[in-house]
């Protein structure tokens, strides 16, 4: 997610504000917030969810649909986003 340089403080107020409701939401087993290296107004949640009908679920509710409300119009980019399997792990 690329926030205008101005917003990135409200963006992150709002991720703090719910970072909670978003991890206990049913079916979110983890919840990260990583920022860019190099532009400090790139962000990325990466999450692990039991499966995609249970992220269905948290996108589809009243809890993300109130995060995103603040969050949309802090933008400077289209955000976007994907889903991911684990192929291999090295301990």
């Amino acid at each position: 997610m690329t926030f205008k340089e101005e917003k990135v403080g409200e963006f992150l107020e709002n991720f703090e504000a719910n970072k909670e409701k978003i991890r206990n939401f049913p079916g979110c087993y983890h919840l990260e917030l990583w920022q860019d290296e190099n532009n400090q107004h790139v962000f990325t949640t990466y999450s692990h969810w039991k499966n995609e009908e249970s992220l269905n679920q948290y996108r589809d509710s009243e809890l993300f649909k109130s995060v995103w409300a603040v969050t949309r119009p802090l933008f400077s980019g289209k955000p976007f986003a994907f889903s991911s399997k684990k192929i291999v792990e090295l301990p």
